[in-house]
């Protein structure tokens, strides 16, 4: 079967073949965050992660509620599940601290096996450094957070109209002709990825670790598509340290730079239909046109994608070279972020997720300016 073929291609070329650009039109009827959004003191996504969140403590529950909240108010089509481990840690005195990794996932309706089902994962860590004190790490990962928030609210519906227009095309009910049918989104909001002491393979990436271990020994139900909850994701986009203005972000890993790719035209294209409120003249994702014979440092940054991409799962990685002024200071907190930059981040990403997912034609144009009754006009503010 046409279909059986498709599948049995590696995850990236059957990504490949199945991504869907959007057309201008539905770039410009993508959800502009709300002016309520990313206010650093209420804004209804960012301003509750903005407090000091180390694994165990109530700061780390309380920025874990907010998702869970989240999704059940604004998003009930995701399913919440949560994988919890626990580790000592050099600081712990013996005792065994709790982690806690968020997956919120949005599977096509007609789907009856988890194991049928190759996702998008993207990806951030919600924790924060125990040092110094007070930390709030704002762009270290509050920020890619609430982006991630504001990409599963955007997508929502467009997800919602697609699938139902494919079940009353017959398509949800055995009438394959393609691998649409079987492609889901999760977000998972990482816990434990910053060192309690110093950055060791042990004292770090908790979460991170006891997701990857957990998932490549889950075994799906026989003759599923995947072997492994693992081996379901098609594709690990992994967003940290964004925030500051002015990022530039390299490609790191040959394998995934076509990925790469889509993500910075899409960028392109955004800001020619004044789509983001940062400088036109500067971009964020610099090395569209890398080639082979380039540098590629991919493997010279630890982070939560290490376990992962070392069990086969492809990475494409979106944190900054260099990085931040304020990373790992007392400085990365919310008046240090760049508002526009942020939102930018949030925009960019949701049209990646939406030409991932092949979503063209199922944005309400009447939306494009925000997800109030209102549109949002931008104003540029980055000279």
């Amino acid at each position: 079967m046409k279909l059986k073929a498709l599948l049995l291609l590696p995850a990236l070329l059957r990504e490949t073949i199945a991504y869907t650009a959007l057309s201008d039109d539905s770039l410009k009827s993508l959800p502009l965050p709300e002016d309520s959004d990313f206010n650093i003191h209420d804004g209804r996504l960012l301003a509750p992660i903005l407090r000091p969140r180390v694994p165990g403590t109530p700061g780390s529950e309380a920025v874990l509620f907010h998702f869970v909240n989240f999704f059940a108010s604004e998003l009930p089509s995701w399913t919440i599940t949560f994988q919890n481990s626990s580790s000592t840690t050099p600081t712990s005195n013996g005792a065994e601290l709790p982690f806690t990794n968020l997956i919120a996932t949005r599977d096509p309706p007609w789907v009856k096996s988890e194991g049928d089902v190759g996702r998008l994962a993207l990806v951030a860590h919600y924790d924060s450094k125990l040092t110094p004190e007070g930390f709030i790490g704002a762009t270290d990962s509050a920020a890619p957070c609430a982006m991630l928030l504001h990409v599963a609210r955007s997508i929502d519906q467009a997800l919602t109209s697609k699938w139902a227009a494919m079940e009353a095309e017959g398509l949800g009910s055995g009438g394959f002709d393609g691998i649409e049918e079987h492609k889901g989104v999760q977000i998972l909001l990482l816990d434990g990825e910053e060192a309690f002491e110093s950055w060791t393979h042990t004292d770090s990436l908790y979460g991170a670790r006891a997701l990857a271990e957990e998932w490549e020994g889950l075994a799906n139900p026989a003759m599923s598509t995947y072997r492994s909850p693992l081996a379901s994701i098609d594709l690990f986009v992994l967003l940290d340290l964004l925030g500051s203005a002015r990022p530039t972000v390299p490609s790191y890993f040959k394998t995934t730079h076509w990925a790469y790719q889509r993500m910075a035209g899409a960028e392109q294209r955004l800001r020619a239909l004044s789509k983001l409120r940062t400088s036109p003249s500067h971009a964020f994702l610099t090395e569209a046109g890398k080639q082979d014979t380039d540098r590629w440092v991919g493997g010279y940054i630890e982070d939560d994608h290490v376990p992962f991409m070392a069990r086969g799962v492809e990475v494409l990685h979106i944190i900054p070279s260099p990085f931040p002024h304020v990373w790992h200071t007392i400085n990365d907190d919310g008046e240090h972020l760049d508002i526009p930059t942020v939102e930018g981040w949030a925009v960019i990403t949701t049209a990646f997720a939406a030409e991932w997912m092949d979503l063209e034609g199922h944005f309400d144009a009447d939306a494009g300016g925000g997800s109030g009754k209102e549109k949002r006009r931008w104003d540029r503010t980055e000279l």
